[in-house]
């Protein structure tokens, strides 16, 4: 299994547990919802990542971005993937456009979207 998801969760855990020991594996196991066996094996890389939702619980209780914590488990969320499937060919050309521009281009591209559009912070 690949334990770079694990790795950046437990790095995450123990850095808010050593503010906060409400933050040890058994305790953060049962505000997820999840076995603590079930968590160390994630952090271990003995399992693959959680669910979409379980993640997305995750990266709140950790204070991270929930979309990144999905890419880092190499997911996307549903909503994002509705979005792609409605108009696969606009979203392929969209990304590959954009892939390689510098973070305040696709920045720029974010903003003019939602001052056009409206829409939602991720």
């Amino acid at each position: 299994m690949d334990s770079t998801f694990g790795s950046y969760v437990r790095e995450k855990r123990e850095a808010l547990r050593r503010r906060d020991r409400s933050f040890s594996v058994r305790k953060l196991a049962e505000r997820l919802g999840v076995q603590p066996s079930y968590l160390s094996k994630i952090e271990l890389g003995q399992v693959g990542p959680p669910s979409e939702a379980t993640t997305i619980r995750l990266a709140a209780l950790l204070g991270e971005n929930p979309d990144e914590l999905l890419a880092r488990a190499g997911k996307i969320s549903s909503d994002l993937k509705d979005a792609i499937r409605r108009r696969p060919t606009l979203f392929a050309a969209l990304i590959r456009q954009l892939r390689d521009a510098p973070d305040p281009a696709v920045e720029q591209v974010v903003r003019e979207s939602r001052a056009t559009y409206g829409s939602p912070e991720p």
